[in-house]
């Protein structure tokens, strides 16, 4: 008979797959023992795989050069990361390598940027996108910014008042770029995004407060799909709607030459996930050659945003199973060592779904479970993955611990989490560790930071 764990994940999906295989009876992912690092760091703890964040960003380059060489495309290709993602200077400092540009979100991005200029990370060549709503901090850090000649700092216009704001506060003449207000989906509970300045109000915003103003130079439009790059009539319909703010900008206005397409590649959250960037990044690439050469004005430079794409693939995490209670005839709860809410925030705030396996005992017959986290909270839970509407593990065996992982974690869910400061019902957050590879393929592991003592939330609190 088929019982085993192992045989439930072949029977379900194909295994194994690019990052994930099984040596004996326990999971590997990317080459990792993970094993080997309970055994040595001990669970939970978090990790980031430093060389996938490389390795996505050389794929959409590759992706969009190619596209660009096949339409024989005359604009340029320009990847952007977006730090809100994840903002550790180790994230940085992998991504940076790769020749790529960032894009910000609030003031202490730029500090950040100063930062990273300071140590010669980045240089005045390096594009700085400046998304989100700007009030004076943000203005004035842009400003800093752009007055100490960093020339390549565009802040993106997303309310009619930043145009004044940003030029009371920088002295010579300055690029900026518009945010187009894009519709949601229909099923959204409002029908335009609150970020940027809607399609019919953005050529007469620059005839009134752009065209005739000599310090300010519009060079980008930017357009962002909440639900991201997917292969959807409302997506290609909202592009083509921006295509026609584009080319109608661009007949009055022969400074605006870049279109920065944001929302994101999605990222790989089952091991069914099916997406080919390929294909999308083509037919993108020849939607905006088409309705530019149809209209006959110039194609623009394209920008993207990537920033789940760029670093969610690279984190995961490591639960032990503590306990197993038995609630009712059908529901078994196994209770992990830590919390979703805390450190996989979005598994309940917004019920996402990441990769979640076993990572030891594959060789065991398996059940159905649920998954609790330690606090006192009923929306603590994990119950599903993102093609059923179940979990099964490995059977629990108090003298068999059992640890489980979850994968592709890596965006948002430290900030989101509140890393490094209070958590809910004060469960500690779990050590990090960083994971990376020499010159020679050899793995290199490091402790980033221990998991918090009871002394760290004492202090937060006033206690200490």
């Amino acid at each position: 008979m088929n019982t085993k764990y192992s045989d439930l994940i072949d029977q379900t999906y194909y295994f194994p797959q690019e990052e994930f295989k099984v040596e004996g009876s326990e999971l590997q992912f990317h080459g990792i023992d993970l094993m080997e690092l309970v055994k040595e760091y001990g669970a939970p703890l978090k990790f980031t795989y430093l060389p996938k964040i490389s390795e996505n960003i050389n794929k959409a380059k590759k992706w969009f050069a190619d596209a660009l060489e096949k339409s024989n495309y005359q604009g340029s290709y320009n990847y952007c990361y977006c730090t809100k993602s994840s903002h550790f200077e180790h994230v940085l400092n992998e991504a940076l390598k790769n020749d790529i540009h960032i894009e910000t979100s609030s003031a202490v991005d730029i500090d950040i940027v100063q930062s990273l200029k300071e140590s010669g990370k980045i240089t005045n060549d390096t594009f700085v996108i400046c998304n989100g709503f700007k009030r004076d901090k943000y203005i004035s850090n842009i400003a800093n910014l752009v007055n100490n000649g960093h020339n390549n700092c565009i802040p993106i216009i997303d309310n009619y008042e930043e145009i004044d704001l940003l030029t009371e506060a920088i002295d010579d003449k300055f690029k900026i770029g518009i945010r187009i207000a894009s519709e949601e989906e229909p099923k959204f509970e409002f029908y335009t995004s609150r970020l940027g300045i809607g399609y019919k109000n953005i050529v007469p915003f620059y005839n009134k407060q752009i065209k005739d103003n000599d310090q300010v130079e519009l060079k980008m439009l930017h357009f962002f799909i909440n639900t991201g790059i997917r292969d959807t009539a409302y997506y290609w319909n909202e592009l083509l709607k921006c295509l026609k703010v584009y080319i109608n900008l661009k007949r009055i206005c022969p400074t605006l030459d870049s279109l920065n397409i944001g929302g994101g590649f999605p990222v790989k959250n089952s091991l069914h996930f099916e997406y080919d960037y390929k294909y999308m990044v083509e037919e993108i690439v020849n939607q905006i050659k088409i309705a530019c050469d149809e209209a006959e004005v110039d194609v623009p430079h394209i920008f993207t945003e990537f920033g789940s794409f760029t670093v969610g693939e690279s984190g995961g995490a490591i639960y032990e199973i503590l306990y197993q209670k038995q609630q009712n005839d059908r529901e078994k709860w196994n209770m992990i060592n830590s919390s979703f809410i805390t450190t996989l925030p979005d598994t309940w705030a917004i019920s996402k779904k990441f990769v979640m396996l076993a990572v030891n005992r594959w060789n065991d017959e398996y059940e159905r479970v649920l998954l609790g986290g330690l606090t006192c909270d009923s929306d603590d839970y994990y119950n599903s993955e993102q093609h059923t509407n179940a979990i099964y593990l490995p059977k629990y065996k108090k003298d068999k611990p059992l640890y489980i992982g979850f994968f592709n974690t890596g965006a948002y869910q430290d900030t989101i989490g509140g890393y490094g400061g209070l958590q809910h019902c004060l469960i500690p957050q779990p050590k990090q560790l960083l994971i990376n590879r020499d010159e020679n393929g050899e793995l290199e592991i490091s402790l980033y930071r221990e998991q918090q003592e009871p002394e760290d939330f004492l202090k937060i609190l006033g206690y200490k």
